[in-house]
């Protein structure tokens, strides 16, 4: 049987998207390995079949490739840009110390004295060599394993104008006292062939380390709402012991069924249902919700959310990686490790866009000579060409964006499952709601119960409450916790049989008990006396509930059951309105409930009576008409349709399986999050088109201008460090991303 294992490994020594598709490639070629490479985030999510080799074969293989790989040992994404930046930043300045004069004595002929290129080449050696260092040694890592990179076009580059140099001072005349340069932004064709380019290989070495160090700065803040998420959770907690004694341990140390006290201001330590104590919690780091929430016996609490004002007592029920923080923390995770498949295209591209930028120079550099113009017009145009390339840009298009926009989404609330949902949501037209937890509260309570002739309150309540006690539907919930309320213990079931979508039957104290719809009174051939025919008429008409309960072959009473309408819901109908999507209410509750429910937020438009097995058959059906539906449901019974949608949102308060069938979750549970989730996507996808746009506008326009001769190297070097920067400044744009914005 084979056994696939999910891992996310740090990879290091990646400087453009060759190498990561050069480390994706290598992953891919192992046997039972499906790898995907992030450049952005520096990690390769891989999924392997732990029977044909141990996570250790995959770090040795990235090594192989000429990168470092390491097994993670926690969630931790902060340490590997730290350790990145430090010594680049140490690069960057020593560098830009040395190239400043080397540039001005160039660029300012009265500054130039006698022998002054000695002094240029004394400074502009440990800047070309020690400086440019990454770039040379990465390109010769990828030289031995027979693959080119963006630093094999910056290393080509800098050795060039370096080298000519040498050549120049050293066997032409360039050395001699009294010559002198100029720094030209644009070369002239019968320039001399002892021209000294010291300058252009600093600068451009400056302007690089430059971006690159920009580049993991903002990368850095790309990933910041993530590492945010992942140090929210609490480090210690006070475990109550049997005796009432509290002890202090780490949080590694708490188990489940452990009971821990939560103070005024403390954080809760993990996932739990509250035993004692009243508080308002805070979940606003998790959920986005702007205020505290009631919390007493009975409710649940979030690791990572803070208690504002009361002591709370609290049995654990999830800790470490099954926290709801946790979970949330390996979706958003998951989504930025992703790649959309307009993505994939940019990086075949980047693949072989190195070797074809090494053909352009080199065709550059024969053509001019060939035309007649000097050997250093030639030479400077095939640098420039070398330099000015940017394959970066592509390659950071993508997960830049992602990045910051699964990232901020996290911190609303909002968990986008991947890139491939950013194009689901720009096409939907239809959105289907289901109204039991979605649209309304989903919490359920008996507003009325009418009785059958000589039948008592009591004997309705224990038949009805001890059969419903066996199932977990919310309104068999809300029958048995009334009943539980009025007479405490109730009796035993000695059978039950669920009816999906209609009810329940089973035996209790030997009688025979249905209850459910009046569908299922009709299935036994039971009829519905006139009173409580009545009473089910009135309740579907003030959009309540209305169950009807059967022992000994008769109908004996009719429970009604109320569901709050959420007070966000006409707001966020409106505004999935004016995304341009036509809003559709779906549900179990026969017709005039359902619109009931859906005229008092704004949908005219109902599917009702539909039972749970039918929910991804109207999906199905609205899909052949031609509809493009995105479903929002909260319920196990909602998965499949979650699943057959064409975008599917599940309200983070309902079923894991919701969650897992999902492609947006929106944690807090409220409704106007959806209008948000798509708002957010439709803007992460804005930005990967812009960024892409950008990318391949820059490149198809600056490698021809850099071959016509227009282009100084030097200004080539700091146009492709911008080009880099562009992309990820437009990205982290969505850091500002507000809820209920136009996005």
């Amino acid at each position: 049987m084979t056994t696939l294992e999910r891992i996310d490994l740090p990879i290091t020594g990646m400087t453009c998207t060759a190498c990561a598709n050069r480390v994706e490639r290598t992953l891919n070629k192992l046997d039972g390995v499906r790898a995907s490479v992030n450049y952005a985030t520096e990690r390769a999510a891989v999924e392997f079949d732990t029977e044909l080799l141990a996570p250790a074969r995959l770090v040795e293989a990235v090594a192989g490739a000429g990168y470092g790989a390491s097994l993670p040992a926690d969630g931790s994404t902060d340490e590997p840009v730290e350790d990145h930046m430090a010594p680049l930043r140490r690069r960057l300045v020593t560098s830009a110390a040395l190239a400043v004069p080397v540039v001005v004595m160039s660029m300012v002929p009265f500054l130039q004295f006698t022998r002054w290129q000695w002094l240029a080449l004394l400074l502009a050696t440990p800047v070309v060599t020690w400086g440019a260092w990454p770039f040379h040694r990465a390109a010769w890592a990828n030289l031995k394993h027979g693959a080119a990179t963006m630093d094999t076009l910056i290393s080509l580059g800098v050795l060039a104008a370096w080298g000519w140099s040498l050549y120049a001072l050293f066997l032409g005349d360039a050395g001699m006292p009294g010559m002198q340069m100029r720094f030209e932004l644009v070369s002239a064709r019968d320039a001399g062939t002892n021209h000294l380019y010291l300058e252009v290989g600093t600068a451009v070495t400056v302007f690089l380390l430059a971006g690159r160090w920009f580049e993991a700065r903002a990368k850095r803040s790309a990933g910041a709402a993530l590492r945010s998420l992942l140090e929210l959770g609490a480090k210690d907690v006070s475990v109550l012991e049997a005796d009432g004694r509290e002890r202090l341990v780490a949080i590694e140390h708490l188990a489940v069924g452990d009971r821990f006290v939560v103070r005024p201001g403390e954080k809760v330590a993990t996932d739990g249902i509250v035993e004692h104590g009243h508080a308002a919690v805070d979940r606003s780091l998790l959920t986005g919700e702007s205020s505290p929430v009631d919390t007493g016996p009975g409710d649940a609490v979030s690791g990572a959310t803070v208690n504002t004002d009361g002591r709370l007592v609290v049995r654990a029920t999830r800790v470490g990686a099954d926290t709801a923080l946790a979970r949330i923390a390996r979706l958003v995770t998951e989504a930025q490790t992703g790649k959309a498949q307009v993505q994939r295209i940019a990086d075949r591209i980047s693949g072989i866009f190195v070797p074809i930028v090494i053909g352009i120079a080199l065709t550059t550099l024969g053509g001019w000579v060939v035309s007649g113009a000097s050997l250093t017009f030639a030479f400077t145009a095939a640098v420039a060409v070398l330099i000015i390339a940017c394959p970066c840009a592509l390659g950071l298009a993508t997960p830049t964006a992602l990045l910051v926009g699964t990232g901020r989404g996290a911190q609303l609330g909002i968990l986008i499952r991947g890139p491939e949902v950013l194009e689901a949501t720009r096409r939907i037209d239809t959105v289907l709601l289901d109204k039991t937890g979605t649209v309304t509260t989903g919490v359920m309570s008996v507003e009325a119960i009418t009785l059958a002739d000589d039948v008592d309150r009591a004997s309705a309540l224990r038949f009805a409450g001890a059969l419903e006690s066996g199932s977990e539907h919310p309104i068999a919930r809300a029958v048995a916790a009334a009943a539980h309320d009025e007479l405490g213990t109730l009796p035993a079931i000695e059978s039950f049989t669920n009816r999906p979508g209609l009810g329940a039957e089973g035996r209790v104290e030997g009688t025979h008990v249905v209850v459910g719809r009046p569908a299922l009174m009709r299935q036994h051939g039971l009829t519905v006396p006139d009173r409580l025919s009545q009473a089910v008429t009135a309740a579907e008409h003030a959009g309540s509930t209305a169950i009807v309960v059967a022992w000994d072959a008769e109908v004996r009473a009719v429970f009604v059951i109320g569901d709050t309408v959420k007070e966000s819901s006409r707001a966020a109908i409106a505004s999935l309105r004016r995304l341009g999507l036509r809003p559709v209410l779906l549900t179990g509750d026969n017709e005039a409930t359902a619109r009931a429910v859906g005229a008092s937020v704004g949908i005219d438009e109902v599917i009702a009576e539909v039972l749970p097995d039918e929910k991804a058959e109207v999906v199905r059906r609205l899909q052949s008409e031609g509809r493009v539906v995105a479903m929002i449901g909260d319920g196990v019974n909602d998965a499949p349709a979650l699943a057959q949608a064409d975008l599917g949102l599940a309200m983070g308060t309902g079923a894991d399986a919701a969650i897992e069938a999902s492609d947006l979750t929106l944690v807090s549970g409220d409704l106007r999050a959806a209008a948000d989730a798509i708002r957010l996507a439709r803007a992460t996808l804005r930005t990967i088109q812009q960024n892409l746009g950008w990318a391949f506008a820059y490149n198809v326009a600056a490698i021809p201008l850099a071959a016509a001769g227009l282009l100084n190297p030097a200004l080539a070097g700091l146009a492709m460090a911008l080009s880099s920067l562009s992309v990820v400044a437009n990205a982290l744009r969505l850091r500002r991303f507000r809820q209920g914005s136009a996005g």
